[in-house]
């Protein structure tokens, strides 16, 4: 009996502990759970950081830097030397044969005998070592040249993708915090309702007010409570389109770090009244370096330059019946100079010259409307900003008056002298002017964004 209590101890001592690991591990995988959902908390200035290095559009435009490296170095390769190795091996069942007069080889052949005459041995084999490099070609160091341009060229659009990732990132961060600047004024104003809701209960009970009152202050705190939650629905979409344009996982939490009224930054009077230069625009410089690169082809085109090139061969041939024994090898090794100039080749030539040139004057005009596009989008940047700014000092005035108003009403209903009515009039006015002096500060940092990106 004790050996069977002994054994049933140790199982029940084994199942414990193995309880125990089981509940360990479970707590370990729930707490790394609950660690890795943890939301990420960023600034706007880190956000950017981590969409230029995350963000697909970022990633391909570095992409093609290392493509423009690689046809740097390829154009470069068509000038090396060119170094090549071949093999041939041939067996012929029936060596080719011909047949001549028995007379050309023996004189005291027989009149009309035929000869055959053996081209060649059953086995051939030949192996050697070609080398060939351009000397002089107008056109490869036009391709070298706009390789180097196009190299350039990708460099100023890498930098253009910076500026629209920045500002992509920038517009999708600003909605968040007016979500949350929003959902801070309405659960100050939800705590504010409830505070009079409990003194106008109390009020109902003493038989001061009547059910009325009670019952408008519970249907307001209602629907402030309902649009918390349509803030919260908002808000997660807000969050979303900003991991989008950030290439961040859009299952991972994110947070944003700073508020609304740190953001803001009074735009200078330079940034509002200077002359502007528009060739601070990334899309400028772009069309610019496009230009460059049509300029090469109008170069290219109009010059018909010769084209020289040297080479160089060795071999060693084998030949015999028997590639086992009585064979011999005949080396054979040269070296050339090859010239080649067109003399005409149908007006092609000028053909494309004509269509470059065409095309490097629709760019210029595209350059022209360019500047155009971007003086009117500054001026209206900085006409927007102007308008954005007197709304959100006019709002604040404004928020001042309906806060005082509301203060007012509370006092005279608190000492019976005011009706719930005029509260909720009150309060209403005092939420829709919370609501436009909120909006009317997101308006103007969505006109100093607009601002920044125009003046580039």
């Amino acid at each position: 009996m004790k050996k069977i209590y002994s054994r049933n101890k140790t199982n029940l001592n084994m199942k414990k502990l193995m309880n125990s690991i089981i509940c360990l591990l479970l707590f370990m995988i729930i707490g790394t759970k609950s660690f890795s959902q943890e939301a990420t908390v960023m600034t706007l200035e880190e956000a950017v950081t981590y969409a230029l290095k995350n963000s697909l559009s970022m990633k391909n435009a570095m992409i093609n830097i290392a493509d423009a490296d690689a046809q740097i170095k390829e154009r470069k390769a068509t000038g090396m030397p060119q170094v090549g190795a071949s093999a041939d091996y041939q067996y012929f069942f029936q060596v080719p044969v011909t047949k001549l007069p028995a007379s050309n080889f023996n004189p005291m052949a027989p009149e009309g005998e035929l000869a055959e005459l053996r081209f060649g041995f059953n086995n051939n084999f030949t192996a050697g070592i070609n080398a060939n490099m351009l000397v002089f070609d107008g056109s490869y160091l036009v391709a070298l040249e706009a390789a180097r341009a196009y190299k350039d060229h990708v460099q100023v659009e890498l930098k253009q993708t910076q500026f629209e990732i920045t500002n992509a990132v920038t517009e999708a961060y600003l909605p968040t915090l007016i979500i949350e600047e929003t959902k801070t004024t309405l659960n100050k104003n939800i705590s504010n309702l409830e505070k009079l809701f409990f003194e106008t209960k109390e009020m109902y009970k003493a038989g001061f007010v009547e059910q009325l009152d009670v019952d408008r202050l519970e249907l307001s705190i209602s629907n402030l409570r309902s649009e918390v939650d349509n803030l919260d629905r908002q808000s997660n979409l807000a969050y979303n389109a900003l991991k989008f344009q950030m290439g961040y996982p859009i299952t991972d939490e994110l947070k944003a770090k700073d508020d609304i009224e740190s953001l803001f930054v009074p735009a200078t009077e330079e940034e509002l009244e200077a002359e502007y230069d528009v060739s601070k625009r990334p899309e400028l410089r772009v069309l610019e370096s496009a230009k460059i690169l049509n300029q090469l082809n109008v170069k290219a085109y109009k010059r018909n330059l010769p084209s020289v090139a040297a080479y160089a061969s060795y071999q060693q041939q084998m030949q015999g019946d028997n590639i086992f024994k009585d064979v011999f090898w005949i080396p054979t090794a040269l070296i050339g100079l090859q010239a080649n100039y067109t003399i005409f080749d149908g007006f092609s030539r000028k053909a494309k010259e004509e269509r470059a040139i065409l095309e490097l004057d629709k760019i210029n005009n595209q350059q022209n409307i360019l500047k155009g596009a971007i003086m009117l989008e500054v001026e209206n940047a900085r006409i927007n900003y102007r308008s954005a700014f007197d709304r959100l000092e006019n709002q604040k005035k404004n928020l001042a008056l309906a806060e005082k108003i509301y203060n007012t009403s509370q006092i005279k209903y608190r000492e019976g002298v005011g009706s719930s009515l005029e509260i909720m009039q009150a309060e209403q006015s005092l939420f829709e002017t919370q609501q436009n002096q909120i909006q009317a500060l997101f308006d103007l940092l969505i006109a100093k964004a607009a601002l920044m990106k125009a003046l580039g």
